[in-house]
């Protein structure tokens, strides 16, 4: 019975996570019209699975890290009433969040129900100097480093690209229908004074998409540019699949009843399931609402997210991927003026209240728990 109540209980948070974190690998390529959003959460999907199978390679070494942090006791975190209680704490919040489309740090929800479960448990013997040094510290920077790295970053690309001689072009829709009426509307919408003629629309601003002309070493700017793009996106959605997966299962292994691969594929199975039926709320406020952005921009902040995630898991430090993506797409809204203060306010907001969150639903499921005869 234990075993069933913790299984379903952190596939439930693997549920979670995909839901909320399978987008913001390719928030940008939706966010830029690179891609569709159908196209954008499969390219995430695809790159996110991978990333899972290869933490086959590492996932003792992962799980090892991701397996209470130092905060509480070892014997504590192999408790599998401790387990339940982290995993549903941190599945609730995730979950909640994503509902009202916030992008939140599964992470963090991860130790902010480590912390609630474990002052229940330990009280003043949790390690609280270890919480901050190691992951409140983490959460205020690494957002400041995204932003500021790609502002500069997107000037530097931006003059290079004048340098090059790469020009950016507006695009202009035609439809084809026929339209013998002459007029003119306010609206945006043009008709030619001749019967059997296409009429010429100029789209709203958030419907235009600006192209790169010329080219760069022999190939077309526009189609070089998106490559990288894909390739910058996919790399984030990698490594989130290589970090996330070992992270979740270590919950459930705590019982060793469970073969490894086994679940690593139950686990990878429910993030992309997740991911591909509940994503779109979060994916619209990363891609649309903190600020609009061209390929260019969009490559921009993917590429200083790809690069911090990738670094701080070389070197170990715990930084989330949502704070740097969110802070790299700030960081390009700064620059071009289209950031949307209102929408980052709300999602900073949602950043204090995950660890307080989670901390009270982990300590509540804890102490229900641990009063009931169930175990």
């Amino acid at each position: 019975m234990i075993l069933i109540i913790l299984f379903i209980t952190v596939c439930f948070l693997a549920y979670s996570n995909g839901a909320n974190d399978n987008f913001k690998g390719v928030a940008t390529l939706f966010g830029s019209r690179t891609l569709n959003f159908k196209r954008a959460i499969n390219w995430a999907t695809i790159t996110t699975l991978l990333g899972s199978a290869a933490a086959l390679f590492f996932a003792e070494t992962l799980i090892k890290n991701f397996s209470g942090k130092g905060l509480v006791p070892d014997e504590l975190v192999q408790s599998p009433i401790f387990a339940i209680s982290v995993a549903a704490g941190a599945a609730i919040t995730v979950f909640i969040a994503t509902k009202i489309g916030m992008p939140v740090s599964t992470t963090h929800g991860i130790v902010g129900a480590l912390l609630g479960c474990g002052v229940v448990a330990i009280g003043s013997n949790f390690n609280f100097a270890k919480l901050a040094d190691t992951f409140l510290l983490p959460l205020v920077v690494s957002p400041l480093i995204a932003a500021i790295l790609s502002l500069i970053m997107y000037r530097v690309f931006r003059k290079s690209r004048i340098a090059l001689g790469v020009k950016k072009e507006m695009c202009v829709c035609i439809n084809n229908e026929m339209k013998p009426i002459s007029e003119i509307n306010f609206n945006g919408t043009l008709t030619l004074d001749k019967a059997n003629v296409q009429s010429l629309t100029i789209a709203p601003d958030q419907e235009c998409v600006e192209v790169y002309q010329n080219k760069i070493f022999g190939f077309n700017a526009q189609n070089l540019l998106d490559f990288f793009h894909y390739i910058s996106a996919g790399a984030v959605s990698f490594a989130r699949g290589l970090n996330d997966s070992p992270k979740i299962l270590g919950l459930v292994l705590v019982i060793n009843a469970l073969d490894l691969r086994l679940g690593l594929f139950f686990i990878a199975g429910f993030m992309a399931v997740g991911g591909l039926l509940n994503s779109k709320k979060v994916g619209e406020t990363m891609s649309l609402k903190i600020t609009s952005m061209n390929h260019g921009q969009g490559f921009t902040a993917n590429l200083i997210t790809a690069l911090l995630v990738t670094t701080a898991s070389y070197h170990g430090l715990p930084v989330s991927t949502t704070h740097v993506s969110v802070g790299s797409i700030f960081g390009i809204g700064t620059v071009t003026g289209n950031s949307n203060y209102k929408v980052v306010k709300n999602i900073l907001l949602s950043w204090v209240m995950t660890l307080p969150t989670a901390a009270v639903c982990g300590a509540v499921i804890y102490w229900l728990l641990s009063l009931s005869n169930l175990f």
